[in-house]
């Protein structure tokens, strides 16, 4: 009797949530693996479903999961910028849930779910930067940039890497910012004028800043975090955020249509949007900007209201047609010129 009663009452102090059992599979697109597997944990932790990790590049993970529309593998698509999920939202790869967690997050980051209508939720900002390495600058007497036309500068000559916006969606966000603060003639004429500075076009967002980190290259593309990720780390590395502008990416979570597992796909949307999931990130030195108010924000987070950003356009290039004609675009007009 006094078992049954104890039981009774831990089941009443739990929430449904905690008492979730099952599988689930995550496709997560953050290149930091300790974050994916941070996520898995914790969301295992908190509920009982045992979750198995699959990490792939923004781009990579959408095509993966347009391969698979008619079989569906992955339960929960996490991490990435929004506009590769926008993109699957329109043409139908996931599902819509607006989870009641939505409520707690910044209005900037709610602003995903309604382009969406539902089918993608804010996990996390991130801020679209240039990072250099500080003593190869000096060694080389290089010049540093302080805006995107500086990046011309013939003296950079092969010490620029960028990331390619077909396979990352850092990239893309990169190419989409630029379009939206050049307009589009200009931001190619731009990217033709740059590219002979530019020593390759690495497949994920993130292999410029590890170049970077490496010595391997002077000045990478990525995103602001994680250039203040690497400085904490203790790499001899500063950001850039071009004085022209930089556009955002709302890095997102969404249940993939088709999904085996609903109620456990559901649950790990409602723990990414928690504060206790989004504490997560910071506890394993990610320091993207957190999408819930609840989350206290490290000296090392700016508030994205402390930064110029541009009012950056989500439903027009998230879109697939936007978005396949940019990347075409880009393909012929920018990838395919002579290095």
């Amino acid at each position: 009797m006094i078992r049954r009663l104890a039981l009774a009452a831990l089941a009443a102090v739990l929430s449904p949530v905690a008492l979730a059992q099952g599988s689930l599979n995550l496709y997560c697109s953050s290149p930091n693996t300790a974050w994916c597997q941070g996520m898995a944990v914790g969301f295992e932790k908190a509920t009982g479903t045992k979750v198995a990790v699959i990490q792939k590049a923004t781009g990579e993970m959408l095509a993966q999961v347009k391969a698979e529309k008619d079989n569906p593998k992955g339960d929960v698509w996490w991490a990435g910028p929004g506009d590769s999920y926008l993109q699957a939202a329109e043409e139908g790869l996931l599902d819509e849930y607006r989870s009641p967690n939505v409520a707690q997050l910044y209005p900037w980051a709610q602003r995903i779910t309604e382009v969406s209508k539902g089918r993608v939720s804010g996990v996390y900002g991130g801020i679209i930067a240039l990072g250099y390495n500080t003593e190869i600058v000096a060694r080389r007497k290089l010049p540093v940039p302080a805006c995107w036309k500086d990046l011309l500068d013939p003296r950079l000559k092969g010490e620029i890497m960028f990331g390619n916006p077909s396979s990352s969606g850092t990239a893309y966000l990169m190419l989409a910012t630029l379009v939206q603060v050049m307009g589009e003639e200009q931001a190619f004429d731009w990217m033709r004028g740059v590219h002979p500075n530019v020593n390759q076009y690495a497949r994920s967002g993130i292999g410029p800043m590890t170049a970077v980190t490496r010595g391997e290259t002077a000045i990478g593309s990525t995103v602001l975090h994680g250039v203040i990720n690497e400085i904490v780390r203790g790499f001899p590395v500063l950001p850039v955020l071009p004085c022209e502008g930089v556009g955002y990416e709302i890095g997102s979570t969404a249940i993939i249509k088709g999904t085996r597992n609903p109620e456990a796909a559901r649950r790990f949307v409602d723990f990414a949007l928690s504060a206790a999931g989004q504490q997560i990130g910071l506890d394993v030195k990610e320091f993207a900007i957190p999408t819930n108010r609840g989350v206290a924000l490290p000296p090392q987070v700016p508030k994205l209201t402390d930064i110029k950003v541009i009012d950056y356009d989500f439903a027009k290039f998230g879109s697939s047609t936007e978005r396949r004609r940019l990347l075409a675009r880009w393909e012929q007009e920018i990838n395919s010129l002579p290095r």
